[in-house]
């Protein structure tokens, strides 16, 4: 791949390309999300690219038929081309992971209809090493507008930020009901939104589909009631790619979390799935040495989903902030998981840090291995530091601020008043969370079994990249690794 554009100014290959988005905005959870990305598909013309780790034909967008459109994102498809005669629908989509998916009844039904369909052009993409995944969440609809972060167009996501105990919004195409999900994507207009569609049609192109020419002829595709949180700003494009036959492997996300964690000065603050990559918790531990170490605070999910996963995750999360906590020098170190008014946990799936008031990152990749290596995953960053980017700092925090007022189920003036009067991250939290009801509460250290122990240190499910994969376990790096440890005095109180 061709690395265009202008370099950015983290250290160590960390943007692929830098462009101007003349509006972005943060979107957070599905609800917000799918009805935004319904209005900005009606102004199309010429072309939706929809790239994903997966996608179900059978949920249902916010909206309904509003707009006189079927309510259901594959109906809605070939509603909307039958309306734009010149409009083309390309969806790509992880091949291993369609298998479950593309043979519902109803979604097969859709795709035979699609196949017969002209305007809508239906790829599953192979182009990966074995056991990585296609895991970029990305839609650029005319070049003008692209939506990208960790929100897939899929069954199990929408939600509200209420994320109420019962919430009629969850309910999946087949009737059964899920848990509170928290997730977030982005909206971006401009340059930023061709370079992301010229990062879909590579994308398209690798998985054998037909070259795609870029659009010139766009016109405003901003979905209509969307508030910009930042206007005229640079962002920042950040991949993770295995290395394949037509490329080598690029580490952008992983050069990026790094530089941005060596570069705080005062808070760290993320959200992720997950919490299991080595180098991000060498970075962290290296700062939670120094004596005027940043806060560093992450939200997590209490377990990670699936029957598999929390073996590897949920026991690669407890062995990495064993060891942080022994680094942690000045108690600046916490892991929070959400729940709802009644106790129940909110599944965090949202991928985003905040640094200071300074810099804001969306996007697909985890704090685990395979993002930072094996799968393919796609991040925007908007940064103080890009060139003439002006003050973003209000609106960086606003942002941030109003995450941890959403999982605290308070307004965001409140986290801003508090965080103004106490100077720290954890101390607005910890006062402003309560002990019952729709609050954040403190990652507790499980006791691991040894099988569990061994899966995670040896990296069993989530290998450093693909060459891992194939090593004997004994001569893999521990998931510990490097991390530096600090001998705490046996007599310490935390």
């Amino acid at each position: 791949m061709t690395d265009t554009g202008r370099p950015g100014p983290v250290d160590g290959g960390a943007y692929w390309r830098v462009e101007r988005a003349t509006r972005a905005s943060v979107i957070v959870d599905a609800d917000d999300y799918f009805r935004h990305l319904r209005r900005a598909m009606l102004k199309a013309r010429r072309r939706i690219l929809l790239v994903g780790w997966d996608f179900d034909a059978r949920i249902r967008f916010a909206d309904g038929n509003a707009d006189g459109g079927p309510a259901s994102i594959g109906k809605f498809i070939s509603w909307l081309v039958k309306q734009r005669p010149d409009l083309d629908v390309h969806i790509l989509r992880w091949d291993t992971g369609a298998i479950k998916t593309l043979f519902h009844a109803r979604t097969l039904l859709t795709v035979l209809r699609w196949i017969r369909d002209p305007q809508i052009h239906l790829k599953l993409d192979g182009h990966h090493p074995f056991a990585g995944s296609h895991h970029q969440k990305i839609v650029v609809i005319d070049d003008c507008v692209a939506f990208c972060g960790g929100i897939d167009m899929t069954r199990d996501r929408c939600d509200t930020r209420r994320h109420a105990d019962d919430d009629p919004c969850r309910v999946n195409p087949d009737g059964s009901t899920y848990g509170p999900w928290h997730d977030a994507t982005t909206a971006l207009e401009g340059p930023v939104a061709r370079a992301l569609g010229d990062m879909c049609r590579t994308r398209w192109r690798a998985a054998g589909g037909k070259p795609l020419a870029p659009i010139e002829d766009s016109t405003d595709c901003w979905p209509d009631g969307l508030d910009a949180d930042f206007s005229d700003v640079s962002v920042g494009i950040s991949r993770t790619l295995p290395a394949m036959r037509d490329h080598d492997a690029i580490w952008e996300i992983e050069a990026l979390y790094v530089s941005l964690i060596r570069r705080a000065r005062r808070w760290i603050y993320a959200e992720s799935q997950y919490f299991a990559s080595r180098r991000i918790a060498e970075a962290i531990a290296q700062r939670l040495h120094e004596p005027d170490a940043p806060e560093v605070v992450i939200v997590n999910p209490t377990t990670a989903n699936g029957w598999l996963e929390p073996v590897a995750m949920d026991t690669a999360r407890a062995r990495l902030v064993a060891a942080l906590r022994d680094c942690d020098l000045k108690d600046r170190l916490r892991l929070y998981h959400p729940v709802t008014e009644s106790g129940v946990p909110v599944y965090v799936h949202a991928k985003v840090m905040v640094v200071d008031d300074t810099a804001l990152r969306v996007g697909s990749s985890n704090f685990n291995n395979r993002s930072l290596r094996l799968d393919s995953e796609c991040d925007v960053t908007i940064d103080a530091e890009f060139e003439g980017q002006g003050n973003i700092s209000s609106g960086i925090s606003a942002i941030r601020d109003g995450l941890i007022a959403e999982h605290l189920g308070i307004t965001r003036d409140a986290v801003e008043a508090t965080l103004a009067e106490t100077g720290s991250l954890i101390a607005t939290i910890d006062a402003l969370r309560s002990s019952s009801g729709r609050t954040l509460r403190d990652f507790k250290l499980p006791e691991l079994a040894p099988t569990a122990e061994w899966i995670a240190d040896t990296k069993l499910l989530d290998p450093e990249g693909p060459e891992e994969m194939f090593e004997p376990f004994a001569q893999r790096r521990s998931l510990l690794g490097a991390l530096p440890h600090r001998r705490r005095r046996r007599n310490e109180v935390r």
